[in-house]
């Protein structure tokens, strides 16, 4: 019986049936590596060396891949010299097994063809592994369920990712997607190209939070960050109807609808915690229900999720609700790969890694908050403005976002005017420090410390005019403002939005 790989073998050979292989291809297809230099840039993005049944082909494959990493020749003569230094010549059959490799196959033109299929194989024994594993599992009391579901679609996903798709494109078909890309950025409304903010100064420097990016918003604790992205949520999902997700390591998912309501019903969030809700707020928040109620957003409140979970979700969520956007809050509380020689901050750093490659992957924004170093608190005077090295924990973090915004709000430290003399209250900076792909600016906002709500510096909203509209809500000169700055009559029977 062939020899394969040994752990593997017992789970695979547990149903009593040989496990999916192709042994007379796996030959095939080294003899054609070894013949043909240029063969292995066609299957160097299907197969790996687990990807082959017989454990001397696995063997064999990896001195291959050796060679080539260290841009030596591919021959009998260099594989056979390879293994030898390795000590696996004698194992997979010695020299005459390597010629005998060769002498099996003339011509490598059908080599991507037949690494196809042998990726096929591998896969369904892959299949066969997680389910037996899965089924070992089941019948153990100590397991969790909800591991397993997690564990199982990641390795499904990850599987899935093992198919490769080639990305190659010629420099006249990729002009031509640029021309069309640049079309559609001339007829963006406003020039918004991405996932509108919400905020108009925001938009306009950024054009929106664009694909494949990853975006940092960070502050000090009390800045309002989870406010921010939640005013910008309620933009993009209940306004424009774009779907998207919010992970929520902090606050429960309860919670974070209490935030919502309270800013698109503009009814004082204390209220929600305390309950004392009066007619007149009631007829705010049925006013808001229909649009919060059909917003597609989705809601995650796991605690401590892991970059394996996270990515699995995040998967699952873009094939089953096309979701193009994310949200966590916040990034220092979740957990990255599983590194017992590393620490903390080599953590963050594979973290924000995963976290731009599941953005890139998915093609859409994942905007996650970030937590800042008490170097801010520490600094003399009132200079208490974040700066990209106080990001907390990890400098990988600004190496890895695309855009690196910071919360500020002077009012929070006591500071009562700014340097021109105006004074600081209700107001808020979003401070964007790095634009990858753009301009770094400023950004004035107002902050309504009673729906901890963000809106636009010039959309009349304040917390004087909240208070009118708590006193008579349809005689305010700013009846229904939105986060945009919209206007809508609630005296009669249109929706919010």
């Amino acid at each position: 019986m062939e020899v394969i790989m040994g752990s593997r073998k017992n789970q695979l050979d547990t149903l009593g049936k040989v496990p999916p292989q192709a042994l007379d291809l796996e030959e095939v297809v080294l003899g054609a590596l070894m013949i043909e230099r240029d063969a292995f840039d066609v299957v160097a993005e299907i197969l790996r060396p687990e990807t082959f049944y017989k454990e001397a082909h696995v063997k064999i494959y990896s001195a291959i891949q050796a060679l080539m990493i260290n841009s030596e020749p591919i021959d009998i003569i260099t594989v056979t010299a390879e293994l030898r230094a390795r000590g696996d010549l004698e194992s997979v059959g010695g020299a005459y097994y390597i010629t005998h490799l060769t002498d099996r196959v003339v011509s490598a033109s059908n080599i991507e063809f037949h690494a196809r299929i042998l990726q096929e194989q591998y896969i369904k024994r892959e299949l066969i592994r997680t389910s037996q594993e899965l089924i070992s599992q089941c019948y153990s009391p100590e397991s969790d369920v909800f591991e397993m579901l997690s564990k199982t679609e990641y390795e499904k996903d990850e599987m899935l990712n093992t198919i490769t798709v080639r990305k190659e494109i010629s420099s006249a078909d990729l002009f031509m997607k640029n021309v069309e890309r640049l079309k559609k950025i001339g007829e963006a409304k406003n020039g918004i190209t991405g996932i509108t903010t919400g905020f108009v100064d925001v938009d306009r420097i950024t054009g929106g939070w664009q694909p494949s990016d990853l975006i940092i918003v960070a502050g000090r604790p009390g800045m309002g960050k989870t406010s921010f992205v939640l005013s910008s949520a309620i933009n993009a999902g209940l306004r424009n109807k774009i779907p998207g997700a919010i992970f929520s390591l902090e606050m429960a998912d309860i919670q974070l609808m209490d935030k919502v309501t309270s800013i698109v019903s503009e009814v004082p969030l204390e209220k929600f915690k305390k309950g004392n809700l009066g007619d007149v707020e009631w007829m705010q928040i049925h006013r808001a229900a229909i649009s919060i109620q059909e917003a597609p957003i989705v809601f995650d409140d796991t605690p401590a999720i892991s970059l394996i979970e996270f990515a699995a979700k995040a998967r699952r969520l873009k094939r089953k609700n096309n979701i193009q956007w994310i949200v966590i809050d916040y990034l220092q509380l979740m957990i990255g790969k599983t590194n017992k020689g590393g620490n903390r901050e080599q953590e963050i750093g594979s973290l924000s890694r995963g976290l731009k490659a599941i953005a890139k992957e998915l093609n859409i924004p994942i905007i996650a908050l970030s937590q800042l170093s008490r170097a801010v608190e520490s600094r003399a005077g009132h200079n208490k403005r974040p700066m990209l090295s106080d990001l907390r924990e990890s400098g990988s973090i600004e190496q890895d976002a695309d855009v690196v915004c910071f919360l500020y709000r002077p009012e929070y430290y006591g500071i009562t005017e700014d340097e021109e003399g105006r004074p600081t209250a209700g107001m808020a900076e979003l401070i964007i420090a790095k634009h990858r792909n753009g301009a770094t600016d400023d950004v004035a906002l107002r902050f309504v410390g009673k729906t901890t709500g963000f809106y636009d510096l010039d959309s009349g909203f304040s917390d004087n005019v909240q208070a009118s509209f708590e006193d008579n809500p349809f005689d305010s000169p700013f009846n229904g403002i939105m986060p945009n700055g919209r206007f809508v009559d609630m005296t009669d029977d249109s929706e919010p939005f």
